[in-house]
């Protein structure tokens, strides 16, 4: 496949919109794949899933739900009033009348959930049964997509592998390297990624404003602005990520461009790197092709980490970004590199326990670390170098040894994570 036409390709399949925090709208969508199917309303719901889907939705409100929490409450508002062709704004529409049945069927009890063990880390099943009339919708490695549909043991439907293209998005990945990100971002034509990005940029802005505006959360965006110099725009581009985030994982119901299956991957990608763009007077089409570079970076990370794990996705998604602001300076590999380097250095590690609020204040810390980055690898090429800590000479084996950690080294990390938050 083309170099080209794979980048474009990936950002097109990875930034779509999402309501909320992707995990419980994940929980919905299948439910509500699971009850278009069944054609009724179910008397019960079972929910199977993953460790990593249980941390990430246990401490974030469900959109659109009047304010409640938890995989049962995803799973009923899916199964009442969700769209499942609206893949992740599944409820984006739920009316008062909706919302009260939802209520009254979790009180009744409708809905339980079990933990799935020896599953992948991206794993939802939701069981919906009428009778003898069963149906069962499962979502797998792919936020956004249904990858089997059973009806009474009958496969209704089926991907080929766990998600939709799941081989050949694997093919386009390993084409991804920091040199080629950045000879794409310069060369593709504008038009074929602007929609893609610029959907991004407006929808990511939009809840980021709200964030500052309305006390969502601890406010940690907000915060920010009001203790340090809201003129610098280093601040400014910490608090409008953090702003963004407070809002969706305190169920703001306005939608978000993800990164890597995360809304607050996607935040954290894209306003700070908007943010130092309209700051240098830099042009739309330039800020858009800096975008192009901070999502691919993030995504190239991702691919090694996995989808969900002990590893806060914030760090790969701040170097990302990182390597986006430097690229509006300049098109240098040598500084962009150094620019992810130091961000990975400084900050790799930071654990993931759960979606919840503190995500926006771990996106401030890597954030401030990945600008710091930036700052030494603009400063006379200052980047750390191979034999400091995980780094390695080569950039790509600094990224793939990043990634190894996260994914293989940090699995008793996630599992004790688990056990603790499940303690409660």
């Amino acid at each position: 496949m083309d170099r080209n036409q794979a980048y474009t390709s990936i950002l097109i399949d990875e930034l779509k919109p999402a309501l909320g925090c992707t995990e419980p709208i994940a929980i919905a969508l299948a439910s509500a794949a699971a009850r278009k199917e069944l054609g009724t309303m179910p008397e019960s719901i079972l929910i199977s899933c993953s460790g990593n889907i249980v941390k990430n939705v246990k401490g974030v409100t469900v959109p659109n739900s009047g304010g409640m929490k938890g995989i049962e409450t995803a799973a009923v508002i899916g199964t009442v009033a969700g769209n499942p062709d609206a893949a992740l704004e599944v409820i984006s529409s739920v009316s008062p009348e909706q919302l009260d049945e939802a209520r009254r069927l979790l009180a009744e009890g409708i809905a339980r959930t079990e933990l799935a063990e020896g599953v992948p880390g991206l794993y939802i099943s939701a069981t919906l049964k009428k009778g003898s009339d069963e149906v069962t919708a499962k979502i797998v490695d792919c936020h956004n997509e249904i990858s089997s549909l059973i009806h009474n043991g009958r496969t209704v439907f089926s991907r080929t592998g766990n998600a939709k293209g799941t081989q050949d998005a694997d093919e386009r990945k390993d084409l991804l390297s920091v040199e080629g990100i950045i000879e794409y971002a310069s060369e593709i034509p504008i038009g074929s990624i602007e929609p893609v990005l610029s959907r991004q940029w407006e929808l990511n802005e939009a809840i980021a404003e709200e964030g500052l505006a309305d006390g969502y959360g601890v406010s940690v965006g907000r915060t920010l602005l009001e203790h340090y110099d809201g003129k610098d725009v280093r601040i400014r581009a910490r608090a409008k990520a953090a702003a963004g985030s407070d809002a969706r994982m305190s169920g703001c119901p306005l939608p978000v461009v993800i990164n890597s299956g995360s809304g607050n991957q996607g935040l954290t990608v894209s306003l700070p790197v908007i943010e130092f763009g309209n700051e240098m007077g830099k042009s739309r089409e330039e800020i858009l092709r800096a975008l192009a570079v901070s999502n691919l970076i993030a995504i190239h990370q991702k691919q090694f980490i996995g989808p969900l794990s002990a590893y806060c996705g914030a760090v790969s998604a701040a170097a990302g970004a990182a390597a986006g602001i430097a690229f509006l300076m300049t098109s240098d590999p040598k500084v962009i590199s150094g620019a992810i380097t130091n961000t990975l250095a400084s900050v790799g590690g930071i654990v993931c326990d759960g979606a919840k609020s503190s995500c926006a204040a771990k996106i401030s810390s890597s954030l401030e670390a990945a600008i710091f980055g930036l700052e030494l690898a603009l400063d006379e090429d200052k980047a750390f170098e191979g034999g400091d800590g995980l780094v390695k000479n080569d950039i790509e084996k600094t990224i793939e040894t990043f990634g190894k950690v996260g994914k293989e080294g940090m699995k008793e990390t996630d599992i004790e994570i688990l056990h603790l938050m499940l303690e409660e």
